[in-house]
């Protein structure tokens, strides 16, 4: 079994509330979920209005293809235009 794990640091520019953070927040996570069928939270910067962590779960049993679809999942987030992305991180574990 593999597991990926993608973390995503961003910024929202024009958020003015956090109410207004956790609404482009929850926007991202569903198209993420329904595009990809993936486990996606968030993991810090809660409370920032303006700041958001996601933690974003792959499970499979071929190491590049977990590999692929963590990259497709960065470009596809990316590409929504919802937030931008700042930091980045990528993890693989063979269990």
């Amino acid at each position: 079994m593999v597991v990926g794990v993608l973390q995503l640091k961003m910024i929202f520019h024009d958020a003015r509330s956090l109410k207004d953070k956790r609404g482009r927040l929850r926007q991202m996570i569903s198209r993420i979920k329904n595009q990809f069928e993936v486990s996606v939270a968030e993991i810090g910067d809660q409370n920032l209005w303006q700041r958001a962590e996601l933690g974003i779960a792959v499970v499979g049993s071929d190491r590049a293809l977990v590999n692929q679809v963590l990259d497709r999942i960065l470009n596809f987030a990316d590409s929504l235009g919802i937030s931008e992305i700042i930091d980045h991180k990528i993890e693989i574990l063979n269990l």
